[in-house]
């Protein structure tokens, strides 16, 4: 993948990223501008503290995923981007193609998500 095209694709992503975050946690404080009603009632309340769970799963993932995308963007920086981060392989353009922020070949990703 061209160093530019990847540049730009990474950088809307991590704007994307950005927004969903903070739509994300503007939820979590309760400040969306929905009305909420509370009530006392003890399966609500548990409705509540599931949604809660939930939101702060989706933002964590959110958090690692922009971590990642800021990642491939230093790595474009230093001219290291489309080399896999443990064994300096080139990337394949598909992998590239598929997810942007890769940093690794397939086989050693693997071996990362093995651990």
């Amino acid at each position: 993948m061209e160093v530019a095209v990847a540049r730009a694709r990474l950088e809307e992503t991590l704007a994307e990223l950005d927004r969903s975050a903070a739509a994300l946690q503007a939820e979590g404080t309760g400040e969306s501008g929905e009305v909420a009603a509370h009530d006392a009632h003890a399966s609500e309340a548990a409705t509540d503290m599931q949604d809660a769970d939930r939101q702060v799963a989706v933002l964590d993932v959110v958090i690692g995923q922009r971590a990642e995308v800021v990642a491939a963007l230093r790595r474009i920086e230093a001219g290291r981007y489309g080399r896999c981060v443990d064994c300096a392989a080139e990337l394949p353009e598909a992998r590239l193609d598929a997810r942007p922020e890769a940093a690794r070949c397939v086989s050693c990703q693997h071996k990362v998500e093995q651990r």
